[in-house]
């Protein structure tokens, strides 16, 4: 933990380091550590924040047309500096296709989420006749749990009118990320997304579109895999979760972390960096520092605000 300058309080997430600044800024610092399973792994992975907060820093920048966000600047490459909003208390999940906990629930017999209805008669990874949104409570220990409209308004988590606003800036904002997507060959599946408001004006807040956020499909060859029954190709972290459960893992209790040796975090760097170059399309420039110099760049940036 560092100590910037007017710091006023400090967060520490599973990969994220979260410092209050004069209790109106945040300092972000995307750390290299990578979870799955709700569980941090031992070892970091070089340039994965670099790559994650990069990523969002371009999304955000795209996006302020449709609502402003809450990001000032990126001093450092794993840096983001911004505003402090005060958080909605639920994760806006905006659904293209039905892949992951939808296809789950579907293939279980249920023809509802989080009180939308599923049509009948699709197949997993078929595209809905139109993007649904699925929220969920945002939770600071465990998991989120599904919610619906209905149950997020009647509890009074969100006011009516607040909450439909919500629901128009996450189908914007799902649309543009769709368009750039498809511009790269890619087809953005899922994603979600957090809100905060400063005096009554709502932002777009955390990260957007990353990897580590949104599920990705290369759309090259999807309507055959579709049509033939196979998994779609993804551009996601899914790849992690895939080696730790070949290897007996999937964060219960009594199971082993298989050992992450050089080859491996190294494969999962490169695989970090060519998905940023795959949704970004830009080529990626490893940066590093020394920390001390990191530090008083951070400390610079911090004391202009």
């Amino acid at each position: 933990m560092l100590q910037l300058p007017n710091q006023t309080n400090f967060y520490k997430g599973k990969v994220r380091d979260v410092y209050t600044i004069a209790d109106k800024y945040l300092a972000m610092v995307v750390s290299d550590r990578i979870s799955a399973f709700d569980v941090v792994l031992p070892r970091p992975i070089p340039y994965k924040g670099q790559v994650l907060n990069q990523i969002a820093a371009q999304f955000l920048e795209a996006t302020k047309d449709i609502l402003p966000n809450w990001m000032m600047g990126t001093p450092l490459p794993n840096v983001t500096i911004g505003y402090k909003c005060e958080t909605y208390p639920v994760e806006m999940v905006v659904r293209g296709n039905l892949t992951g906990h939808a296809w789950r629930t579907y293939k279980s017999g249920k023809r509802e989420l989080c009180g939308v209805p599923l049509p009948e008669g699709m197949k997993e990874n078929d595209f809905f006749p139109s993007p649904i949104i699925t929220p969920t409570t945002k939770a600071h220990e465990g998991h989120d749990e599904d919610i619906s409209r209905e149950e997020i308004i009647s509890s009074g988590l969100v006011s009516k009118e607040e909450y439909e606003q919500l629901e128009k800036y996450t189908l914007a904002i799902f649309e543009r990320g769709r368009q750039m997507a498809k511009d790269r060959g890619l087809i953005l599946v899922d994603t979600k997304y957090e809100f905060g408001h400063i005096d009554g004006t709502i932002y777009l807040i955390d990260e957007i579109h990353t990897p580590d956020s949104s599920r990705y499909f290369y759309a090259e060859g999807f309507e055959e895999r579709q049509a033939n029954g196979e998994q779609q190709k993804q551009l996601s972290k899914e790849f992690v979760r895939e080696w730790l459960m070949e290897n007996g893992f999937q964060g219960q209790e009594g199971q082993q972390i298989p050992e992450m040796t050089d080859d491996v975090v190294n494969s999962i760097s490169d695989r970090y960096i060519e998905l940023y170059e795959h949704v970004t399309g830009k080529n990626f420039e490893k940066q590093q520092m020394p920390e001390a110099e990191w530090k008083a760049k951070l400390d610079a940036a911090v004391e202009t605000l």
